[in-house]
């Protein structure tokens, strides 16, 4: 049986910018970019572009679900759009390895790396409750 989550409340994100999944996504999306630098020219307006946006709306996605924390279903919403994007960049990466413009080195590095990320996304969908905020208060003054 897996292990509850442990939550140190001492130590509670205040800004998306704080968590290690947007960090290492954040990562992930600067070595694609480094090494879709070297895709052909030919390539710009469809495998380059698609790769760059789909890895940076990884972590764009994280962002926007942060601002969407008091409302859960929404901030789930937006972490499995973040793990769609995921997946496409994913694609993206086989597709230039298939083309030759990527080693299988290059190609399994970052599939690893994004293996991480979905297995972090996957952790914070499951345990999404730790993350949101209450809902505010429906009280009326009198």
């Amino acid at each position: 049986m897996e292990e509850p989550l442990k939550v140190n409340r001492s130590k509670l994100v205040k800004a998306y910018r704080e968590l290690d999944v947007y960090k290492v996504s954040f990562r992930f999306q600067q070595a694609v970019f480094q090494l879709s630098k070297a895709f052909p020219r030919d390539e710009i307006y469809s495998l380059t572009d698609q790769v760059r946006r789909s890895s940076r709306s990884i972590g764009a996605n994280i962002a926007e679900s942060w601002a969407k924390r008091r409302y859960p279903a929404h901030f789930v919403s937006k972490l499995t759009d973040s793990d769609g994007e995921l997946q496409e960049t994913t694609h993206w990466l086989r597709t230039a390895f298939a083309c030759e413009y990527i080693s299988e080195t290059q190609c399994s590095d970052l599939i690893h790396q994004a293996e991480e990320i979905g297995k972090m996304l996957g952790s914070m969908i499951a345990n999404h409750q730790l993350f949101c905020l209450a809902p505010a208060s429906s009280k009326a003054s009198h």
